[in-house]
């Protein structure tokens, strides 16, 4: 039976549009701390009940007055817009004024606050409208706190459609991790119940965040660099008034250093706030193709600080999901900034970033010698020694020149026929000969895929319709050569004139696309491990690989260079240590 269109009753199309706003406990959590940052906090204390279905936000921003907490629960009552103009302008994390009052009307809501400069604080608990029902002095912190308590108490059914309590804390934790990254300046200090869960430290950059987010990343496993683009698009800042203003910055985690399983850690903020952006996701993904190894994904953060008219944040009720003006440029910024990065010239990276891997090549050497890499200041250094401390973190990361420098690296000697022992103004590093030619032949192909004739032609049977399909995808002239036999007449140029040209042809044929013909060629016709080669011969390979756009890795992902600083050679030498006046004595 047909029904008659009927409108809603007030209560119902309230509860509705509270329900988009707040659909989880991870959706009150984002709401308060965001309006934690826009009030200015720098310490934001979160404690969960899960059990309980409720949560405090504590936070020591500008706080409330007495007038102003009596009305912050109201339907779209907000202090960060006015006029229609201002959904054009927006400069906070929140400005629709609908958090409060959809907590209000899906649980029981208290907020105590008091004004940075005041004497007095304010306890007020709400009704289901918004309205206070009950007022109190308190004495309090300047500062805000928000108790919620029995979150969808009365809409039990939303409470079961909800995924499991786990999986909601986990959307918390991962809330406070975005925000984190977004305001590296803020301290988070998390408790489910009354138990510590997790805290992160204010630093001056994400840097030293995302390290204490993804533990196995250090500080020196990242680089951070600044887009070319700012509050406005000329790049002059918000106004004359703003010394410094916030610049964008891209966070890069160096491909030989560290990657994920997944792509869960490309993450794209836009003004203090993490969005999904899928087509600068896609550059991102794009741009460290070959660089990785297999099935592995980078780790970046890209906070975009834009002008708030090339933003609209109307798409999504928790402004998860933006329209942004000028995409095709900001494109070609990620793309470039991850160029440099990868490229990593000399001034580009600090000097202090002590890697896991060299620690182990150090350790390893300790245990061979039969003494310990401690502390300057341990017991077993010798009595009367004076020391002068050193960083604990010593750089091993390959700062590599400009295309137009002349080289620092000169070669020394191969060690096992398979390494290049080079030597470097800041220390040594040893490079793995086949993986760097593999990547500088990579790149060649990739701007110079070349097929000649073959005569006479190589002769492949059995071929499957997918081999030959894709031996002509990749450019090469295939014919019919009587029952089950294939004529390949030309083939790509490095491998032409190669004994195992036929081999190569066939392993060419079980790719998918032009990249893998690329890849496959490179790895066939670099120099092999075992190989030995002349001091002159070694030095134009470590030339030719330093211009490579990526040095870092090969086209498998395999870290190439490994570096050994100076310092790091200073401190296991123990050249700190000052025995005598002259000779040990």
């Amino acid at each position: 039976m047909t029904q008659s269109i009927q409108p809603l009753s007030e209560a119902v199309v309230n509860l509705i549009a509270a329900g988009e706003v707040i659909d989880s406990l991870g959706a009150v959590v984002r709401e308060l701390a965001e309006n934690a940052l826009d009030a200015g906090a720098t310490h934001v204390s979160i404690a969960v009940w899960p059990e309980r279905w409720s949560l405090r936000v504590a936070d020591n921003g500008s706080g409330m007055s007495h007038t102003d907490l009596r009305r912050a629960a109201a339907p779209h009552s907000t202090s960060k817009i006015h006029a229609s103009e201002d959904l054009w302008n927006i400069r906070s994390l929140g400005f629709r004024g609908e958090a409060l009052h959809s907590l209000a009307q899906l649980a029981d809501l208290e907020i105590g606050s008091r004004l940075a400069g005041s004497t007095e604080g304010w306890w007020v608990r709400y009704d289901c409208q918004g309205n206070p029902v009950l007022e109190t002095t308190v004495a309090i912190a300047p500062g805000t706190v928000v108790t919620v308590s029995h979150l969808f108490g009365n809409w039990l059914p939303r409470r079961e459609g909800l995924p499991p309590m786990t999986q909601q804390l986990r959307a918390i934790q991962q809330v406070v991790y975005h925000l984190a990254l977004g305001h590296p300046q803020v301290t988070w200090v998390v408790q489910q119940g009354d138990r510590p869960w997790f805290s992160l430290w204010a630093s001056q950059t994400a840097r030293q965040i995302l390290p204490q987010i993804l533990r196995d990343v250090q500080p020196g496993d990242l680089v951070e660099v600044e887009l070319g683009v700012g509050l406005r698009a000329d790049g002059s800042g918000e106004d004359a008034s703003t010394p410094h203003p916030p610049r964008s910055t891209f966070l890069i985690g160096l491909p030989d250093r560290c990657h994920r399983r997944r792509p869960d850690w490309v993450k794209v903020a836009v003004n203090g706030r993490v969005v999904q952006l899928p087509e600068l996701e896609q550059t991102i993904l794009g741009a460290f193709r070959r660089t990785l190894p297999r099935d592995r994904h980078p780790v970046c953060f890209l906070h975009l600080h834009l002008p708030p008219e090339q933003i609209d944040w109307n798409r999504h009720p928790a402004k998860a999901e933006i329209y942004l003006k000028e995409l095709d440029r900001l494109q070609a910024q990620v793309q470039e900034a991850i160029a440099h990065a990868l490229s990593l010239h000399a001034h580009s990276l600090s000097d202090a970033a002590h890697s896991q891997r060299l620690g182990q090549v150090l350790r390893a050497a300790e245990s061979g010698g039969g003494y310990r890499l401690g502390r300057l200041d341990e017991p077993n250094q010798p009595i009367g020694e004076e020391s002068r401390e050193e960083s604990s973190e010593e750089a091993s990361v390959p700062a590599f020149p400009p295309s137009s420098a002349p080289t620092p690296l000169r070669a020394i000697a191969q060690v096992h026929n398979m390494y290049i022992l080079a030597e470097h103004p800041a220390g040594i590093w040893l490079i793995e000969q086949h993986i760097a030619h593999e990547r500088v032949l990579y790149e060649e192909l990739c701007d110079r895929w070349t097929v000649v004739p073959l005569d006479p032609p190589a002769l492949l049977p059995n071929l499957a319709t997918a081999q030959v399909e894709q031996l002509v995808r990749i450019g090469l002239t295939v014919e019919p050569f009587g029952e089950a036999l294939w004529a390949i007449r030309t083939a790509p140029a490095p491998l032409a004139q190669r004994e195992d040209c036929t081999e190569a042809l066939l392993e060419l044929s079980l790719g998918g696309d032009l990249e893998t013909a690329l890849v496959a060629t490179a790895c066939r016709t670099a120099i092999r491990n075992g190989t030995p080669l002349t001091l002159p011969e070694l030095q134009t390979l470590l030339d030719r690989w330093q211009q490579t756009r990526n040095p870092r890795t090969c086209p498998h992902g395999r870290p190439i260079c490994l570096s050994l600083q100076e310092s790091s050679l200073s401190r296991f030498f123990r050249r700190h240590w000052v025995i005598g006046k002259s000779h040990g004595i």
